[in-house]
C-alpha cells in the first residue's frame, strides 16, 4: 500500500508575466482516485495538470509527486521519476510519419526495456485493449479522431504508470466516442489501479466517472467534492456550469 498520497500540492502559487495563474493552493490526490479539474476556459486547469506532473515548476510552495519534491531533483532523478507516470495529451500528439502501432511502440523503444517479439505481443495488447486491434498498421492521418485518441491513449498506458496524466481527453470527440475515452479511463484505474488525474470541459462524463471534482476558478479551488456533492454545490459558478450543459442541479 502507498505510505503518502501521490500528488501533493503545498500552498502551491504559479506567476507568468505578473499574472498569478495559481494562487496558493493546498490539496492532496489520493492513490487509486478518478480525480477530475474542471471549470471555465482560462482558469488554470493545465497549468496544474503540468505542475503535478512535473513539465512545470511552482512560482513558490511545493508540488509532491510519488513522494518527491519535483523542484528538487535532478534532471536525471526527474526523468527517471516521469517514467513512473503517463500522460495523455489534448492532441494525441502522435508522430504522423509513424504509424499507430509504432507510435505507441515509442515509450518502450526509448527506455530499451524490450524489443522483437516481446515489443510486438505488447503493442498488439495495447491496440486490443482500446479496441484498435486492427488498426495498428494505419497512419494517424489515416484514423478517425476517436482512433488518435485511443491510440495516444494506449501509448500513455503501454509502460503501466503509477498514475495517469489526461489533458481533455474528450476534447472534440463526439459524445459516443467522449464515454468510450470515459470507460478506459476507468477500466485502467480499477483494473490497474491506476490514479488518474483528468483535466476537462466536459462535466457530464466527470460526474459520471469521477471519484472527486475539482472546479477551479481563477487559479483557486472553489469546490473539491464527489459528483453529488458538486450537484448540490450552492456555488453559482459551479450552478451556471451544470446549466450550461443542461446537467441537473440538486438543491
Amino acid at each position: 500500500m502507498p505510505c503518502e498520497d501521490p500528488i501533493v500540492f503545498e500552498n502551491v502559487c504559479k506567476v507568468f508575466g505578473g499574472h498569478e495563474v495559481i494562487a496558493h493552493q493546498t490539496f492532496s490526490i489520493h492513490a487509486g482516485e478518478r480525480f477530475v479539474i474542471i471549470g471555465p476556459s482560462g482558469t488554470g486547469k493545465s497549468v496544474s495538470l503540468k505542475l503535478a506532473s512535473g513539465q512545470l515548476f511552482p512560482s513558490s510552495g511545493k508540488v509532491k509527486l510519488l513522494g518527491h519534491d519535483l523542484a528538487q531533483l535532478s534532471t536525471k532523478a526527474l526523468s527517471r521519476l516521469r517514467k513512473r507516470v503517463g500522460y495523455l495529451f489534448q492532441s494525441g500528439a502522435l508522430l504522423g510519419w509513424k504509424t499507430l502501432a509504432e507510435n505507441i511502440a515509442l515509450p518502450l523503444e526509448e527506455r530499451d526495456e524490450c524489443a522483437g517479439e516481446e515489443l510486438e505481443q505488447r503493442v498488439r495488447e495495447a491496440l486490443e485493449e482500446v479496441g484498435l486491434g486492427q488498426a495498428g498498421e494505419l497512419y494517424p492521418a489515416e484514423a478517425s479522431g476517436g482512433m488518435v485518441k485511443r491510440a495516444a491513449f494506449a501509448r500513455a498506458m503501454i509502460d503501466n504508470p503509477e498514475v495517469l496524466f489526461c489533458d481533455e481527453p474528450t476534447s472534440g470527440l463526439d459524445p459516443v466516442m467522449s464515454r468510450t475515452i470515459d470507460r478506459l479511463i476507468v477500466d485502467i484505474n480499477e483494473r490497474r489501479g491506476t490514479t488518474c488525474v483528468v483535466v476537462t470541459h466536459d462535466l457530464a462524463g466527470a460526474l459520471l466517472y469521477a471519484s472527486r471534482i475539482a472546479f477551479l476558478k481563477a487559479g483557486r479551488f472553489l469546490e473539491v467534492a464527489t459528483p453529488d456533492g458538486i450537484r448540490r454545490s450552492k456555488a453559482p459558478e459551479i450552478q451556471a456550469f451544470l446549466k450550461a450543459q443542461q446537467l441537473e442541479v440538486c438543491l
